[in-house]
């Protein structure tokens, strides 16, 4: 009689573990939108190019309601004037600047006055969801310094497009299209007709979400590359090369974007011997501490600075 030793055990038969996974396919009818032409480095200079000062700044912010505002700011600190002469000649000023805030979904109106006599205004209008018009200007008594621009940009599925108009005869556009989920080439040329001045460029921009890379080439002589690594959520890490073949100049900078839990620290060192460091720190609900610093061991001259900002 047959026993269960005799029996052959059961043979169960699995499937080969998948080595790959299978790449998903790329709907090139529904790629993302791509950001504005004007800022593919916008991750590079938030940490490369921090708004540095010299002196004392105040900031002081008050909301009337939910979409006006009004500001008041105050800068005392040097100036630096033109020289002949190697070392850096500063004279000492101050100046008040009184500004007016009117922010809507469709519309922003930004207004600022200054002592000394210069006006800055900038204007953003949502015409339809996917145009917008955008228009800046600069008033000042000293002749032929006065400026203004006006720009219609448009917003595709997958592209972005813009036409600039500004004084002095100049005129410009540019285009941006997303060719994969993560890269997107793009085109700009200009006139400006008071100079008899034209150019074209183009632009490369590569992105997932731990990096950002991009290139920038045009025919007034500018070659810019930069590069972002994204450490962590609160870490980044950021490089970049620019060089002119015109004048045969060349800088290349490393810096660094680093957020704690009560302030945002960043800096930078070039290869021109600059280095600099920016800090914000959150003292309390709508209280921030700046501080500001750069040294430039080349020519000797070093900037410091301080300041608080009151008011969000």
């Amino acid at each position: 009689m047959a026993t269960a030793l005799n029996v052959p055990p059961p043979t169960t038969t699995t499937a080969p573990p998948q080595m790959k996974k299978e790449e998903e396919k790329v709907d090139y009818l529904n790629l993302p939108c791509p950001i504005p032409y004007e800022e593919i480095h916008r991750e590079a200079l938030m940490s490369l190019k921090p708004e540095l000062f010299e002196g004392m700044r105040f900031d002081f912010t008050k909301g009337l309601n939910q979409k006006f505002s009004l500001s008041h700011s105050v800068f005392m600190g040097p100036m630096e004037i033109p020289s002949q002469s190697t070392e850096t000649i500063k004279i000492p000023t101050a100046n008040y600047e009184f500004g007016a805030n009117f922010i809507d979904p469709k519309l922003m109106l930004f207004g600022r006055i200054m002592t000394d006599g210069r006006l800055n205004a900038r204007l953003k209008c949502d015409l339809t969801e996917n145009l917008a018009l955008k228009a800046n200007a600069q008033l000042t008594n000293e002749p032929h310094m006065s400026h203004g621009m006006v720009s219609f940009d448009y917003k595709g599925k997958d592209y972005r497009s813009q036409f600039q108009l500004g004084n002095g005869a100049l005129f410009g556009a540019n285009y941006i299209q997303s060719v994969t989920p993560h890269l997107a080439f793009g085109g700009e040329v200009f006139w400006a007709g008071q100079h008899r001045k034209s150019g074209i460029g183009y632009a490369a921009r590569y992105n997932t979400d731990k990096m950002v890379a991009t290139g920038q080439v045009a025919s007034t002589g500018l070659v810019a590359l930069s590069y972002v690594q994204k450490v962590s959520e609160k870490v980044s890490l950021a490089s970049d090369l620019m060089y002119n073949y015109m004048s045969r100049d060349v800088t290349a900078s490393f810096g660094y974007d680093y957020i704690l839990r009560q302030c945002r620290l960043r800096g930078k060192i070039d290869s021109n011997g600059c280095v600099a460091a920016f800090l914000e720190e959150r003292l309390n609900m709508g209280l921030n501490f700046i501080l500001s610093a750069e040294l430039d061991h080349k020519k000797k001259d070093y900037k410091f600075g301080f300041g608080l900002t009151v008011g969000e």
